[in-house]
């Protein structure tokens, strides 16, 4: 709640110097942030979901699960690492594709670590337990992922005034059923990060601006589109960024 909190709050100081997206991602909980920004999901609603979102997650895995990361090796590789160390007792399954050579892994926390230990082993640059304490994105939250959907069926979902970069399906999406159908999957499957922002770098989008909080995010754009302009709110000022946003703006109108 905290993140989706700190990330809807910075959004509308943002709204408030006048920057207007033009396109919106959130990563994971992100997302529901997102839907807020682009018209999808009133305040309240969003955070309705991400309170029952949450709180089925960790009822369904209290204890003795979590994720890690895995930097240099692409997805495929530890795809066959996660085969390798899981098992009916430890499941493990690859998650998140942030970047071609940065993948998550979700599971029991010794599959985890031994998937980790693997991929060092197998060249991987960097592997690192990550401060999450659910096993999210991955089959074992077909539970949470069930109760997310009985309630947002009850929630009225509109249209997104902008296009909303969805995180299953790495896409930009129009409609409302489609936004919703992808907060409630995205729960149990892998976040597509890198094939969404690269679909927004296609269509033209060249500033990527990073709402409170971390820089994780901005990092990840910085490194995938060199041309683009990366800003973080973390690093600066609404005002600041609200400059970035006019000075970009002005530099397209003239050509």
């Amino acid at each position: 709640m905290a993140l989706f909190s700190a990330s809807a709050a910075s959004f509308r100081a943002l709204g408030a110097l006048g920057v207007r997206p033009d396109h919106v991602a959130g990563h994971s909980i992100g997302a529901f942030s997102a839907a807020v920004a682009c018209g999808a999901l009133t305040l309240g609603d969003a955070a309705r979901a991400v309170r029952v979102r949450g709180t089925a997650m960790e009822r369904a895995y209290p204890a003795g699960y979590g994720m890690g990361a895995v930097l240099g090796l692409p997805e495929p590789e530890v795809a066959a690492i996660a085969e390798a160390v899981g098992t009916p007792a430890d499941p493990l399954y690859p998650t998140n594709v942030n970047a071609p050579l940065q993948i998550a892994v979700s599971g029991t926390d010794r599959a985890v670590d031994r998937a980790l230990t693997l991929a060092l082993a197998r060249g991987a640059a960097k592997a690192v337990r990550l401060a999450v304490s659910v096993p999210a994105h991955c089959p074992l939250m077909s539970g949470p992922e069930a109760e997310l959907a009985a309630h947002l069926a009850t929630v009225e979902v509109a249209r997104p005034a902008i296009p909303f970069a969805g995180n299953v399906g790495g896409r930009t999406l129009r409609t409302a059923d489609a936004v919703r159908d992808d907060l409630i999957r995205s729960v149990a499957r892998p976040v597509r990060w890198h094939e969404a922002t690269s679909v927004l770098h296609e269509r033209g989008v060249d500033l990527f601006v990073q709402v409170l909080p971390g820089d994780s995010v901005a990092r990840l754009a910085a490194a995938a589109f060199p041309e683009s302009r990366v800003a973080c709110l973390q690093a600066g000022s609404p005002e600041r960024i609200s400059e970035l946003v006019a000075w970009t703006g002005h530099r397209a109108e003239n050509g």
